[in-house]
This record gives C-alpha cells, structure tokens and sequence, in this order.
C-alpha cells in the first residue's frame, strides 16, 4: 500500500471522488501543509491505495481531471492543486506522470509536487460528508457532477458503492 496527498479544491468533493474507486482503501480528509513556501494549510486528502490494483497514473488523471487543475484563481491558498509525496523516489515518478499528462490538456496545469510535511484531518462531523448525507445541496451541486464524470470516463476503477473506503 502506498499514501500519496490531493489537494485542489474542496476537501468533501475530493473525498467523495476517492471514496468511489476501488483500490482505494483508505481516504483522510483534513489540511495539508508542505514546505515553505507551500506550508499554509490547504484542504486535501490523503489516500492509501494499492498500486497493483490502481496504478498512480490513473490516480493522478482522476484528480487532475476532477478539479480546476489549469486554473490560477483566486482560491488557490485554500484549495491548492498539488499532489503531496512522503519521499523523493514518488517525487520524480509523479512530476513524470504530471508531464505526460499535460498532454491531455489544452491549458497548463498548474499542479504542483510537494512534500507532504504535515497533515490535520477535518473535524469528525466533517469526514464522510457525502457518504453521510448525498442529499445535501453541496453533494447535489458540487460532488454528483464529478461522481458523474467518473462514472462516465473512468467506470472500470469504480468500486462497488457498499464497499466505499473509510
């Protein structure tokens, strides 16, 4: 099993889109601090997945194509677009993952590779969020869309909904 880190927009959506895809079993959601000058809190997950079961270029497509991942706004602080390593070695593989494929993007993205220097997960009535309540205005608006496009782009890595990660 292996950690890795996403952040780029809101930690209930990218928590929700990681929940959903099997070879994932688990997912944290909290604040991600790296080194300066990246060390500002910002919403993100932490995943644990099996690399056998979902390599980590079909990891990082998924969350490149399930956030603003070519945008500069103005929300960055709060929501950057960075993927978090614990070691070098992840480090080099996934700045060469991130160059093939920005070929599949008419815009630069804007993702980052970071250290992942520390982590506080999110208040406990905050973790779950769409598996807890799918019905709320927020999951219907911001997190159905992107578990649309997953269904739609990338259904042979969905897990079985009853099976969803903690």
């Amino acid at each position: 099993m292996v950690k890795i880190g996403l952040g780029g927009g809101c930690h209930w959506c990218t928590e929700a889109v990681f929940q959903a895809i099997a070879g994932i079993s688990r997912v944290d959601q909290g604040f991600i601090g790296s080194d300066p000058p990246e060390d500002a809190w910002s919403e993100a997950v932490i995943v644990t997945f099996d690399p056998a079961v979902l390599p980590l270029e079909v990891l990082i497509e998924i969350h490149l194509r399930t956030h603003a991942s070519t945008s500069r706004h103005k929300m960055r602080g709060k929501y950057r677009s960075a993927v978090y390593v614990y070691d070098a070695g992840t480090g080099v593989k996934t700045g060469r993952v991130l160059r093939a494929l920005q070929r599949g993007f008419d815009a630069p993205l804007v993702t980052k590779v970071l250290t992942l220097a520390a982590f506080r997960p999110s208040d406990a009535r905050f973790r779950n969020y769409y598996l807890n309540g799918p019905e709320r205005p927020f999951c219907k608006t911001y997190i159905d869309p992107k578990l649309a496009l997953l269904r739609k782009d990338y259904g042979s890595v969905l897990r079985d909904h009853a099976d969803a990660a903690e």
